[in-house]
C-alpha cells in the first residue's frame, strides 16, 4: 500500500498548481488524474484534434491580467508569453433571421483579453515540467475515499482495472464539486449539507460546446472584420477570431444548441450549420475551411456530471465546502470553489493556492 502526505485528485490547472505549491513547501504528494493526459478542461489541439502546443483551445483560452492578479502572477513566474485577442475591425450583430446582419465599428476592448502563445496548454506543460513524473499518475481515477483514524484511504483504479489502495494524511480534491460528488464514493457518507452544496454547484464549461473552422488565411480581417459576432439567430450566439499567435487562421463559436439537441443532431449536422453561419456573416470564403474541430464538453464523462448539461452559470462561493467528519482531512481546490473567479483559469489558480494554504496550516497544527 502506498502512503503519501497529500493526495491530489485531478491533474488540471488547479491540481498541478496545488502540486507545485506542495513541492515548494517540501511536502510529499501524489497526484491522480483519471484522463490519459494532464490539463482537465484545458485542451489545446492541432488541426487533426491531437493534443499539443501551438494549436487551438477547445477549452478555456482567455485571461485578463489586470482583473485577475493570481493568474497574471503565475504566467509571469512561468515566463509564458501572451498576446491580445484580436479586436481590430468591425463587429457583427445578428438580431433575427429575416434581417441581414448589422456591422458596427468596435470600441477598444477593455479590459483586454489575452491568450497564451502556444495555447492554454502551455500552462499545463510548464507546471508539469516542474514536478517529478513519478508523482503524476495518469489514467488513474480515484473511485472511493474512506475516512480512517489517521487519514484517508483512497481506492484507485489500476492499469488493469483492479483497485489499488493509497493512504494519505490529507486529500485535495482539485475537481468540480459536482463531478467529485458523482464520481467518488465516500465512507462515511458526506454530510447532507455538503452533499447538497456540491450537487447544486454548476460545473463550468460542462454544458457547452465549441466549434472551430480553420482557414489558410484570416480573410475576415482582410474585409475589415474583427471576427467577433453576437447572434440571436445561431446556431452560435457568440463567435470570435481564434487565429493563433503564429498566424494559423481560425474562427470559433460557442454553440447555443442545448446538449440534448446536440446529441440528436450529431456532429456532421452541427458542423454544416456552423459553417453556414460563418458563410452567412463573412462570405463564401468561410464555406471551405481546411479543417474543423468540435468539442462537446457535455459528452466528456470526466467534465460533466448528469445534472451539468442543463445547469448553467457559475458557482456561488461559500467558505464551507466540506463539513462534518471530513472537514479536517479534505479540502476542495477546483476553480468552482474560488471566491472571486469561479470557473475561470484564474479561479483554478486562486482556489488551489487557498486550498494549499489551508492544508499547510492544518498540517503545521497537527505536527506542532
Amino acid at each position: 500500500m502506498t502512503h503519501t502526505t497529500v493526495a491530489i485528485l485531478g491533474g488540471g490547472l488547479a491540481g498541478l498548481n496545488a502540486a507545485r505549491l506542495m513541492q515548494q513547501a517540501g511536502l510529499d504528494f501524489q497526484l491522480f488524474e483519471a484522463r490519459d493526459r494532464l490539463g482537465g478542461r484545458i485542451l489545446t489541439v492541432d488541426a487533426a484534434g491531437v493534443p499539443g502546443l501551438g494549436g487551438y483551445d477547445l477549452g478555456p483560452s482567455w485571461f485578463w491580467p489586470r482583473m485577475q492578479p493570481a493568474i497574471a502572477a503565475l504566467v509571469e513566474e512561468l515566463r509564458l508569453p501572451s498576446f491580445p485577442q484580436n479586436s481590430d475591425g468591425d463587429v457583427v450583430f445578428e438580431r433575427m433571421s429575416r434581417e441581414p446582419a448589422q456591422r458596427y465599428s468596435a470600441e477598444p476592448q477593455e479590459p483586454q483579453s489575452l491568450r497564451l502563445v502556444g495555447g492554454a496548454a502551455t500552462l499545463i506543460h510548464a507546471l508539469a515540467k516542474m514536478l517529478p513524473t513519478e508523482r503524476l499518475h495518469l489514467s488513474a481515477p480515484v473511485t472511493g475515499l474512506t475516512l480512517e483514524g489517521d487519514g484517508i484511504m483512497l481506492t484507485v483504479a489500476g492499469a488493469d482495472g483492479s483497485p489499488e489502495s493509497v493512504t494519505a494524511e490529507q486529500v485535495i480534491i482539485a475537481l468540480p464539486p459536482r463531478v467529485a460528488q458523482v464520481g467518488l464514493a465516500f465512507t462515511p457518507l458526506l454530510p447532507p449539507e455538503t452533499l447538497t452544496l456540491w450537487q447544486d454547484t454548476p460545473t463550468w464549461m460542462a454544458p457547452h460546446a465549441k466549434f472551430f473552422a480553420l482557414y489558410d488565411r484570416p480573410f475576415w480581417r482582410e474585409a475589415g472584420y474583427s471576427g467577433s459576432v453576437q447572434s440571436m439567430v445561431g446556431p452560435m450566439p457568440e463567435i470570435h477570431d481564434a487565429t493563433t499567435a503564429d498566424g494559423q487562421a481560425a474562427l470559433f463559436g460557442f454553440l447555443g444548441v442545448g446538449a440534448a439537441e446536440r446529441r440528436r443532431m450529431g456532429e456532421d449536422a452541427l458542423t454544416n450549420a456552423c459553417l453556414a453561419q460563418f458563410t452567412r456573416i463573412f462570405g463564401a470564403d468561410a464555406a471551405m475551411p481546411r479543417a474543423s474541430l468540435y468539442k462537446d464538453w457535455a459528452a466528456d464523462p470526466w467534465t460533466a456530471a448528469p445534472a451539468d448539461p442543463v445547469s448553467t452559470g457559475h458557482a456561488v462561493f461559500t467558505p464551507d465546502w466540506v463539513q462534518g467528519p471530513w472537514a479536517e482531512r479534505l479540502v476542495l481546490a477546483g476553480s468552482e470553489t474560488s471566491p472571486t473567479e469561479a470557473g475561470y483559469l484564474a479561479g483554478a489558480v486562486e482556489a488551489s493556492a487557498t486550498a494549499v494554504s489551508t492544508l499547510l496550516t492544518r498540517l503545521d497544527g497537527v505536527r506542532a
